[in-house]
């Protein structure tokens, strides 16, 4: 057979020849095939981590920038911080609204003094850019007045931001770069119960403190030592918001609407359950998840009513805000409508409307009636008022340069912040800790009315002691969250 005959020299050399041609022409292209996934950035990789995370040497939050603010950023890569100094101070000037450039300011300015501190802050800038700039600007608040008071134990406190998305595996993967930088102390963070769910294991295992200013997911309790919140749990928010429901505004047959893929939400459902229950109310079975494949807005309400509800509360992730602002549209002001704090938003008030006039949520905070100096601070640094997640960033802060103070090492912090006496003074109350981590503190009531705060045509309004006596609200206590800053 031919395969038996002996190859001849001329054979030899077209062979070799041809071989030659094949390395030529299809070599390269099977090297990048075989090599491109080294050099191609794999979502949630260490490429794509670095470009998420920034002391100052990248704009981050899109949204606000300015000549001044991107020449900024690049003299602090280039280590020129007079220069960066300069051009932060005047990005502010033209978007004094923004947080980015205030940690950025700080930073350059630190950077210039000897072994400054650093913590990180992880925030949804890709996910939900207004809860992320609600965020930053407590972080902010806080490392300006700890930085213009003398800093930690006489060292300024630098802080690396860094992009989540509400992701978990990008929390995750985030995480793990926070604990491989010695350097980071502590982070603030995450946002979303999920994230900070995904993360608490890394920071736990790393003995670095985790303090998150808005997950308040129930099972974040059982998740280790160095695992704190500055916001209530979803126990405590709850708690509050049954004892209006069925005591002051005598709704004792409550229907309900949750996010099943979100901890917070399944959280909550299960703290209202019981909270209701045990103050005599009765809770309707309804098949609403704002999670499910085929949900349907416009029959929930008629579906509810004809169970027997006289209220529908509605308990979103800040993913399905959108949702559940589909349901309230679609109850048409037919049943009593109540939320939990992820209705918080500027979304709510704009989308909703008249549908949402009338609505109570429960949240960890408000602005006080009484001015103080953190809501005179807030107003001075942004030129409007702030909400809720300010405050607990804030909160979570100034928790940590308090505990690094006493300890500026790792292991050490939590053991300050964990012990039965530490205090220290908060956005309004002083902050201190149960032994699973949780802040000492219960939920506050908001009601939406008319009004011109906001833009919307509608404010969110601080339910007084005497709003508790009568479900009928007050005007003179309207308190709005910062739209023109968070929009």
């Amino acid at each position: 057979m031919m395969f038996n005959q002996p190859i001849n020299i001329n054979q030899r050399y077209f062979l070799l020849i041809l071989y030659a041609v094949i390395l030529c022409v299809f070599g390269p292209t099977m090297y990048w095939i075989t090599h491109r996934e080294s050099s191609t950035p794999v979502p949630g990789g260490k490429n794509s981590i670095e470009k998420r995370v920034s002391l100052g040497d990248k704009i981050l939050v899109t949204a606000h920038n300015n000549s001044a603010k991107q020449a900024g950023v690049n003299a602090f890569d280039q280590g020129d911080y007079v220069e960066a100094q300069e051009d932060f101070t005047w990005a502010l000037k033209s978007d004094r609204n923004d947080p980015e450039a205030r940690i950025y300011l700080n930073n350059t300015i630190a950077a210039k003094t000897k072994d400054p501190e650093q913590i990180g802050v992880s925030v949804p800038i890709g996910g939900d850019l207004g809860a992320a700039e609600e965020i930053l600007r407590g972080v902010a608040q806080a490392q300006t007045e700890i930085n213009n008071n003398g800093g930690i134990n006489g060292k300024a406190l630098m802080v690396k931001i860094a992009n989540d998305d509400n992701n978990p595996d990008l929390a995750r993967e985030i995480a793990n770069a926070f604990v491989k930088d010695k350097q980071v102390s502590a982070v603030v963070g995450h946002n979303d119960s999920n994230a900070s769910i995904a993360a608490a294991p890394i920071y736990e295992q790393a003995g670095v403190v985790m303090i998150t200013p808005t997950s308040s997911a129930e099972v974040l309790s059982t998740m280790g030592d160095y695992i704190f919140r500055s916001t209530p749990s979803t126990r405590y928010l709850a708690e509050t918001l049954a004892e209006y429901t069925v005591n002051v505004a005598h709704k004792d047959k409550i229907a309900m609407c949750i996010d099943s893929d979100a901890q917070v939400s399944v959280s909550f459902q299960e703290n209202f359950t019981w909270a209701v229950y045990n103050h005599g109310g009765k809770i309707i079975p309804l098949d609403c998840d704002l999670a499910a494949a085929d949900f349907s807005p416009t029959e929930i309400p008629s579906q509810a009513i004809s169970s027997g509800a006289d209220a529908l509360l509605l308990a979103p992730s800040v993913r399905k805000v959108d949702k559940a602002v589909e349901i309230i549209i679609a109850n048409d002001e037919r049943l009593t409508l109540l939320g939990n704090h992820s209705l918080n938003s500027y979304q709510t008030l704009k989308q909703g409307q008249n549908n949402v006039n009338g609505m109570v949520l429960t949240v960890p905070w408000y602005p006080p009636q009484a001015k103080n100096s953190f809501t005179e601070d807030a107003q001075k640094l942004w030129g409007g008022s702030v909400n809720w997640r300010t405050a607990m960033a804030y909160d979570a802060t100034k928790t940590i340069s308090t505990g690094m103070a006493s300890s500026q090492e790792r292991e050490q912090l939590q053991q300050v912040l964990a012990n039965p006496g530490f205090t220290t003074k908060g956005a309004t109350t002083s902050i201190g800790f149960l032994p699973s981590g949780d802040r000492n503190l219960k939920g506050s009531l908001i009601k939406i009315q008319p009004g011109n705060k906001s833009g919307t045509g509608y404010d969110f309004v601080a339910l007084e002691e005497k709003d508790l006596l009568s479900p009928k609200s007050n005007p003179s206590t309207a308190t709005t969250i910062p739209q023109p800053l968070s929009k």
